[in-house]
């Protein structure tokens, strides 16, 4: 059984001013009280005190006879729960034959003169009575339990609910019998706008009509129902503007409900009471706001669903660890791959030349030490040269080698035979780095994603906020979830199918002081459906893109790429391929195939420029490829560009022209890339023009180049990309002198 301690001294008092309002609840005071007594018995408080609550309640009777009774009855239920508890058993269905036997006291012992409308016995009325609280007493008892032990914890069933609205009812109405309307409207006004602060959801509309109920059944009458719905449909009306608007009108609307009912043609102190009554209510609003959330977070405790949060965050857990293992692997891959064994295979040149010719030198003696540091001399220069001949011959050594043409033939013999073995382990050596910095950016991609899983979903308030806006908005939402913060926030909401993703976000929006928009909806039965929200980046982007091949050719060796990286990331290239033609297409296509594969990847940029820039070298057959790459954030504007072998582009703003320009080789000329990097921050209205050398050859000169850009005051992309290919070939007499290519973005404001 469950033992509530004594110390809970506030759940004893309303567990006492239950029972005395519960004994006003009928017009001859019979024991209403009993049913919560042996609710309370039931739910595990203390019997001894909870006996001489219900004793002291009896008192309301101001009868000898009613006291009596009640007396034997909590003597009667005391003695059970002592010889239960005596032998650790604990009651099971017999709990409602002693509650029957109970109320034999009740029938026999108190004083009840009957009731005229009913036409039978008072003895009679009594057994009916007596039935009657028998059947609150077990209704009581599921509600109590309901209050104490699942109404903060789980969502309570529609059966639960009943009979708490049968256990404010009753107690409502003696409230009222005993304390009077005034004090009825005071206090029940006072639940309402309490929970109108607490769920601010339509969920107060039916809780504001179980409060009138009380005064709706004593009244006969349906127009406390309906003026209590209006009670709180104007606090949730004004809730939006702040707690004290929606405090205030509840003793307007109170005073408006004045009026229709007759009351202002009362006494002036009957009016003035009646007004207080709807304004003292209004005093809740100073409730700190601390204890109001603490209310608030333990009542909507049980609409968060948290074992599937803790499974998905186990889950995560488990892939983010097994992802940094995998990264840290590849980490160690990387550091294997680059280290340097330390062999120089011109180690021991000096010793094979010396036993190949001196050995045999009848001279060598006379030679001495000077061979060896003047050999050291000409092995050094040939390393340089490649190979030696007669006037790299250091003076010592020609003047006592007896056999200087068999010298240089044989060192020469050994350097070429060295820079063969040099070559190929250069050649190794670079394929192994090759390697390591694939491994360095799949070690960092791992490395990202470990993190990004590792972030668990944890309850937030903001989830309770949205929760509220959506109600507000007549969109009922079964579950909720919000996780990353900034610009990873992302929302997920289940509504019903037909809802608006457009009308969703903007009402996330609103509610969570962050710009949404739609990323993906998923279906998930035929009428429900989750909506995944993400933050809507401050700029859209437009493209424009206008290309020609070079006159007599099939294809143009130019291509571009537009590639969205991720939400909030774009990336445009354009690449030409070394002269016109299949060829060169062929040589751009592949270049601009593996850097969208490797920023598809997340790749880091530094590592992707040298790789591909290795990986064209490696396979193309001197055909090399210029590059202008463009990654865009559409949070900041900042454009990163990265410049290789081509020609400048620019960054059209209003009536500024600025020029964005880089000196580096082609890509694939060299094995290792030096490309330029630049940076530039984008405005809305800003354009971005990268052209191929085709076109900035029509127009001569730089220079001239920068002043036809100046005077240009496009509204799309589209068109000045159009306008600048139209006028190159102007200059070119309509006749395409090379591969062509325009590609324009135009950054805006997010709508």
């Amino acid at each position: 059984m469950k033992r509530l301690p004594l110390r809970s001294a506030p759940k004893y008092l309303l567990l006492g001013a239950g029972m005395v309002f519960l004994n006003f609840a009928l017009p001859c005071r019979e024991p209403l009280s009993f049913a919560l007594f042996y609710a309370a018995l039931s739910c595990g408080f203390d019997p001894f005190l909870t006996s001489a609550l219900y004793l002291a309640s009896s008192a309301v009777s101001l009868t000898l006879a009613a006291s009596l009774s009640a007396a034997v009855q909590a003597l009667f239920l005391l003695l059970l729960a002592i010889l239960y508890a005596r032998f650790r058993r604990k009651q099971g269905f017999e709990r409602f034959l002693f509650a029957l036997l109970a109320q034999l006291p009740f029938v026999f012992l108190f004083p009840h003169t009957g009731y005229a409308l009913l036409p039978i016995s008072p003895v009679l009325q009594k057994l009916v009575i007596a039935a009657a609280i028998l059947l609150c007493s077990a209704l009581f008892e599921g509600g109590l339990n309901a209050l104490l032990w699942r109404a903060l914890r789980s969502r309570l069933s529609a059966i639960e609910l009943t009979e708490l609205v049968l256990m404010w009812l009753l107690t409502g109405m003696g409230i009222l019998f005993s304390l009077g309307p005034i004090a009825f409207t005071c206090l029940s006004l006072a639940a309402l706008l309490a929970s109108v602060l607490v769920f601010g959801t339509s969920a107060c509309i039916p809780f504001s009509a179980a409060l009138s109920l009380p005064a709706a059944v004593s009244s006969v009458s349906p127009a406390p129902i309906a003026a209590y719905v209006v009670y709180a449909s104007f606090a949730l009306l004004l809730l939006p503007y702040g707690k004290f608007a929606a405090a205030l009108s509840l003793p307007l609307a109170h005073a408006a409900a004045m009026y229709f009912e007759g009351l202002y043609a009362g006494p002036v102190l009957a009016i003035v009471w009646n007004l207080l009554a709807g304004f003292l209510p209004a005093l809740i609003v100073f409730v700190p706001d601390r204890f109001l959330n603490r209310l608030k977070k333990t009542l909507l405790f049980y609409r968060e669903r948290s074992l599937p949060r803790i499974a998905v965050n186990r889950s995560r857990r488990a892939v983010g660890e097994q992802l940094y293992e995998v990264s840290a692997l590849f980490r160690e891959i990387e550091s294997a791959l680059a280290l340097d064994s330390g062999y120089d295979p011109a180690e021991g040149l000096r010793g094979k030349i010396y036993s190949s010719l001196c050995a045999s030198c009848r001279n060598r003696r006379s030679c001495g030490d000077t061979l060896a540091a003047e050999l050291d001399k000409l092995i050094a220069v040939g390393k340089a040269k490649g190979s030696v001949n007669l006037i790299d011959l250091p003076l010592a050594l020609s003047s006592k080698c007896v056999n200087t043409t068999g010298l240089l033939f044989c060192v020469n013999k050994h350097l070429a035979a060295y820079t063969r073995v040099a070559t190929e382990l250069e050649t190794a050596r670079e394929g192994r780095m090759l390697l390591a910095r694939q491994a360095h950016g799949v070690s960092e991609i791992l490395k990202n994603m470990a993190l990004e899983q590792s972030e668990e979903y944890v309850f937030t308030e903001e989830e309770h906020i949205l929760s509220a806006a959506l109600a507000r908005e007549g969109l009922l939402s079964t579950e909720i979830l919000l996780y990353g913060e900034g610009d990873r926030m992302t929302v997920t909401v289940t509504l019903e199918s037909k809802a608006s993703g457009k009308r969703l976000a903007r009402i996330a929006g609103e509610a969570l002081k962050t710009p949404f928009s739609l990323a993906e909806k998923i279906p998930l039965t035929e009428d429900r459906a989750c909506f995944v929200l993400r933050r809507k980046p401050e700029f859209d982007a437009a493209f424009g893109i206008a290309s020609r091949p070079k006159d007599g050719e099939p294809a143009s060796g130019d291509t571009h790429s537009i590639l969205k990286i991720d939400e909030r990331r774009f990336l445009v290239a354009l690449s030409d391929g070394m002269g016109s033609g299949e060829r060169a297409r062929e040589v751009s296509d592949r270049t601009l195939s593996l850097l969208e594969s490797f920023y598809k990847a997340k790749m880091p940029s530094e590592t992707v420029l040298s790789t591909v820039n290795n990986l064209i070298a490696f396979s193309s057959d001197e055909i090399f490829s210029c590059l202008d790459v463009a990654a865009v954030d559409l949070d900041t504007g900042r454009a990163d560009v990265v410049k290789i072998g081509s020609p400048p582009a620019f960054i059209l703003s209003g009536e500024t022209l600025q020029v964005l320009e880089g000196e580096s080789l082609p890509m694939g000329a060299v094995e290792t890339v030096r490309p330029a990097c630049l940076k530039a921050e984008m405005k809305p209205d800003d354009f971005l023009i990268l052209m191929s050398d085709g076109v900035t050859a029509a127009f001569g000169s730089s220079s001239e180049l920068c002043a036809y850009l100046s005077r240009l005051h496009p509204l799309n992309p589209q068109s000045l990309a159009e306008e600048i290919l139209k006028s190159a070939l102007g200059r070119y007499r309509g006749r395409a002198e090379d591969d062509m290519t325009v590609l324009a973005v135009k950054l805006s404001g997010s709508a």
